[in-house]
């Protein structure tokens, strides 16, 4: 089996961390200013995310980016 994509595990972290916050994926996409069908594009691992985009990902996660990134095994 290969190993989940860069994309793919950043985004499964981004989705584990918004879920126990409480969120839906609209309410956090409107919390960080972003389009729901981007953001959820994001989760599927489906983006190659700019690092400002990451960053405000984890802003939003009330993470540092670095966090975020070792919580996807990045």
């Amino acid at each position: 089996m290969d190993k989940p994509t860069l994309q793919a595990r950043f985004g499964d972290a981004v989705r584990e961390r918004r879920t126990k916050m409480g969120y839906s994926q609209d309410t956090f996409a409107d919390a960080i200013s972003m389009h729901r069908a981007y953001y959820s594009s994001i989760e599927r691992g489906e983006r190659n995310l700019t690092i400002e985009t990451m960053g405000r990902v984890a802003v939003g996660l009330k993470l540092k980016l670095a966090e975020l990134m070792r919580l996807a095994d990045i």
